[in-house]
């Protein structure tokens, strides 16, 4: 079992962890502003990394709250974790 570190709770197991997509992606400022086209490419279209990459993951089952985390996708291993607004260091 891999250990994935919460910026709250510290080090607990990948299974109170849930997957939230590719991280600073910003919501548009005027989404009905936006063609179908350009709202699908929101919606669906993200980076496909191999490497380092940062993500967006929730403790679900821990204190709920979001958080930044880069992972190397080739490997699964967690290099950082960070609170959404912050800059990875």
């Amino acid at each position: 079992m891999q250990l994935i570190h919460c910026p709250w709770c510290g080090p607990r197991e990948e299974v109170e962890f849930h997957y939230g997509g590719q991280a600073h992606i910003a919501y548009p400022e005027y989404p009905s502003a936006l063609s179908d086209e350009s709202w699908a490419h929101y919606v669906f279209f993200r980076d496909n990394t191999k490497g380092e990459f940062a993500e967006r993951w929730s403790h679900s089952s821990g204190c709920r709250r979001w958080f930044n985390a880069v992972r190397d996708t080739r490997t699964y291993t967690f290099l950082k974790t960070y609170k959404i607004g912050e800059v990875a260091q």
